[in-house]
């Protein structure tokens, strides 16, 4: 059987061995893509272990099982995965409703384990939010002409300074 993570690869495999606790999720990508899992499996104790310390102040045991329960999971895309953060879209149905989850993951690792910190979210209807766009470098400003102030000399040989004389 397929992992739910979209990895392509056996859930034995995969995903699996992090949830079971056999092993500790390698990186953050591969944390991220069990919790998925563990959403899609409900297997609520595992996102509990692999929450930070600090952030399970607010965290519902019943409420993360309701809406594990309640959703069906149909897929997470992983935008971007660079040091210790993961951007994706987890999307789900629930209530007659395909929605999107958006997130930007930071985790932390403390030993050899991975944890989830927290992450920047919003969520929206399949195709009513907005799209993911890689953004274009911004290249430098390069300056044909040394930058000129109000009060240098005017470029123009006057005397005078810029201010009061080509740049007014």
């Amino acid at each position: 059987m397929l992992c739910a993570c979209g990895s392509e690869l056996d859930y034995s495999n995969c995903c699996e061995p992090y949830i079971k606790g056999e092993r500790p999720a390698p990186s953050p990508e591969a944390l991220m893509r069990s919790r998925y899992t563990a959403y899609v499996k409900v297997v609520e104790p595992y996102l509990r272990e692999t929450l930070a310390p600090e952030s399970r102040g607010d965290y519902s045991e019943k409420d993360v099982y309701e809406w594990a329960k309640q959703s069906e999971w149909l897929g997470l895309q992983i935008l971007k995965a660079e040091g210790n953060s993961v951007e994706f879209i987890a999307k789900y149905r629930t209530q007659g409703k395909v929605l999107e989850h958006h997130e930007v993951s930071t985790f932390r690792k403390e030993g050899n384990r991975w944890f989830f910190v927290d992450g920047e979210s919003h969520v929206h209807e399949e195709g009513k939010g907005h799209e993911h766009h890689e953004k274009a470098p911004q290249k430098p400003v390069v300056r044909a002409t040394p930058k000129l102030g109000r009060n240098d000399p005017c470029a123009c040989g006057s005397g005078k300074k810029a201010k009061k004389c080509c740049a007014a």
